[in-house]
């Protein structure tokens, strides 16, 4: 049985997309957890410090791109569902 287009598109970002944006979700979590807990217990080291803090902005940056690239897919999907259905104004 063959897959439309359609079928096709919305199978890739179910069974690929979705989960490795949310696998990277969760390794930009962990490197900040463990940011953290690096800052706190090398709270006597400042240079152990700085690589803690270096954690939580990669973190921080690798939860802010991927939520950003996952509302971007998002705002993708919805605009050529809207498209397809013609019910897209550009005028709203």
């Amino acid at each position: 049985m063959a897959l439309s287009s359609d079928q096709l598109a919305q199978n890739i970002i179910t069974y690929l997309i979705n989960p490795a944006v949310y696998l990277l979700i969760a390794v930009a979590v962990l490197v900040f957890v463990w940011g953290v807990v690096r800052y706190i217990s090398n709270s006597d080291n400042p240079e152990e410090q700085t690589k803690g803090k270096q954690h939580i902005l990669w973190g921080l940056f690798g939860f802010v791109m991927m939520l950003g690239a996952w509302g971007i897919i998002a705002i993708f999907a919805n605009t050529f569902e809207q498209i397809e259905q013609g019910t897209f104004n550009s005028s709203r």
